[in-house]
């Protein structure tokens, strides 16, 4: 079964949320889904996924972050303002409310207190931080994980902040995606604290999974293999996707799975089965 809702964070942002499998909220471990820079919960292989591990007998939650750009309509970027102004703190603030949500028996009673983020790019980078101070987590998932948020030249920098702002071009939409400049500031501030990825590997004292396409154009392999190298190898896999792009080789609007998109949720289940 599937249900949605709506909920409003403490900073009276609108977070919307789909749940699958509320058949098996009672008993089941739950699944967070956290998408990615230019992603959503409904963006193509999302509602596949929710409903592959709805079978497999978790619950999974999917959310939109309130600035992610998509609005009401759940798969446009119409909400390019807030897109803007989004920062990666906000989405770890984000993130912890629908883990408290899920705590706070918002979506309905539980006996189950196994916690597990999947996440996908930069939703992957996000996931990592927020398991690596949230005890609450049992174990995290990474999706062509990118291994640092600081993806810009010192030229791009320096006109950014003489700008004011950054434009990013979304080749699927043909749309011009404004940052901010509160992103570059949030970077910096806390670069070697909240959101160096680094630090959060090698003090992650919980199962980890990597998962990389070796056909990455968007997020090279090489920052999976960085990821691998500064995790603790007692509690990590990392598999390779063989001939997988940053997508798994999955569209939007949805075509269907893939052979290389079923290994990778098998993998993912088998490595969550591993631990519940």
């Amino acid at each position: 079964m599937i249900q949605n809702f709506l909920h409003y964070t403490v900073k009276q942002n609108k977070l919307n949320i789909t749940a699958y499998g509320m058949e098996n909220i009672l008993t089941a471990p739950c699944i967070i889904f956290v998408h990615g820079f230019k992603g959503f919960k409904d963006w193509g292989f999302g509602p596949y996924i929710g409903n592959y591990f709805s079978k497999k007998g978790f619950l999974v939650l999917f959310f939109n972050f309130s600035h992610n750009g998509v609005g009401d309509s759940l798969t446009e970027f119409t909400e390019l303002d807030k897109f803007a102004q989004n920062t990666f703190s906000l989405e770890i603030d984000e993130l912890e409310e629908v883990i408290n949500l899920y705590r706070s028996m918002f979506f309905g009673k539980t006996n189950n207190s196994k916690i597990f983020l999947v996440g996908h790019s930069r939703g992957a980078a996000i996931s990592l931080l927020t398991a690596s101070i949230n005890e609450e987590i049992s174990g995290v998932a990474l999706w062509s994980c990118v291994a640092t948020f600081d993806r810009y030249s010192e030229r791009q920098k320096a006109q950014w902040r003489k700008k004011g702002f950054f434009d990013v071009f979304n080749t699927r939409t043909k749309q011009a995606m404004r940052l901010n400049i509160s992103l570059l500031e949030d970077l910096e501030k806390h670069r070697d604290g909240l959101l160096n990825i680094e630090n959060a590997l090698r003090k992650l004292n919980k199962p980890l999974f990597i998962a990389h396409g070796d056909q990455d154009l968007a997020v090279p392999i090489k920052e999976a293999e960085q990821i691998y190298e500064w995790s603790d190898k007692r509690f990590t896999e990392f598999s390779k996707i063989i001939g997988a792009g940053h997508t798994f080789n999955c569209k939007h609007p949805f075509e269907g799975s893939n052979r290389k998109f079923n290994l990778l949720l098998e993998k993912t289940v088998n490595f969550i089965n591993n631990i519940s």
